[in-house]
């Protein structure tokens, strides 16, 4: 039997923009079951989500409610000896499934691969969509109402690496990823330098010094002309050879890899279902490789 938990994180209370609840199950649809342990959906409750510009703490009280039950799940996963991939999902799913893997494995490097920072705090958060926090969050730069369901150590920012980042809020985020520590591959280090170069950097810089690596996976990292199914597109993205090698780079260093979250699909953005098939292209190489 295989050691992998598919976790679907059907929840998009991050985002102001409907849909990428859809994604998990989207995908699931095309597992193939003779590879994996066992798949868990958890559903986040239904409610009318708050649009407010005023309100930068937008849905925070339902997100943690919901964070909750899914860090519960994929702790009980790396407990029972499995290796979770949660799908997303908005990104901010990836504090729960984060916070999981590090408290069962102590001390972990992050690799965050992402159009965006995803590194404001509430104090400056421009539009208080909690899916612009959790890197902050899963580093301590901002767990501050984000995180009490987590007892144990956060992510060193000397280990965490954001990969692919284009859409960076200045000066505020920017400011905030400098002042953490964090190490910053952009889109365009990834075209100058090569996807070799740059990924094998991210993986040395996560795993040096740790017990291991969770790798966050944002589709919106990719091309929004090639993968358009995501609720934040930036423009100028990877191009999918680059965004399939990432994964390329993954199994090479699975040895360090504990967990990884695959998010933002948004079925309802998508065309002909372009970014679904490339979210199953992707899984289909980690759990034939895991």
């Amino acid at each position: 039997m295989n050691n992998i938990d598919i976790i679907g994180a059907c929840s998009d209370l991050g985002v102001h923009v409907d849909g990428a609840k859809y994604g998990p199950e989207a995908i699931e649809r095309n597992i193939n079951l003779n590879n994996i342990n066992n798949i868990y959906n958890v559903h986040a409750k239904e409610i009318k989500k708050d649009l407010s510009k005023n309100n930068l703490r937008k849905n925070l009280n339902e997100i943690n409610e919901y964070n909750s039950e899914l860090y519960s799940v994929v702790l009980n996963s790396l407990n029972n000896n499995m290796f979770p991939i949660t799908l997303g999902g908005d990104h901010s799913i990836a504090i729960a499934s984060g916070l999981a893997s590090i408290k069962r494995y102590d001390n972990l490097g992050i690799i965050w691969f992402d159009a965006h920072g995803d590194y404001h705090t509430f104090k400056t958060t421009i539009s208080g969509n909690i899916h612009g926090l959790p890197f902050a969050a899963l580093t301590h730069y901002e767990d501050k109402d984000l995180a009490d369901f987590h007892s144990g150590n956060f992510y060193n920012p000397k280990n965490a690496v954001l990969v692919g980042g284009r859409d960076i809020d200045r000066p505020d985020e920017i400011k905030n990823l400098k002042d953490a520590g964090v190490t910053i591959f952009t889109t365009e280090d990834i075209h100058k330098y090569g996807p070799e170069v740059i990924y094998q950097k991210a993986f040395d810089i996560a795993s040096n010094g740790t017990n291991g690596v969770h790798v966050s996976y944002d589709l919106d990292v990719i091309d929004p002309i090639i993968a358009p199914g995501v609720s934040i597109p930036a423009t100028d993205g990877i191009n999918l050879e680059e965004a399939y090698s990432f994964v390329d780079y993954m199994v090479k260093n699975k040895e360090k890899i504990k967990s990884i979250d695959l998010v933002e699909l948004n079925p309802l953005r998508d065309i002909d279902k372009k970014t679904e098939k490339i979210a199953n292209n992707i899984l289909d190489t980690l759990l034939s490789n895991f």
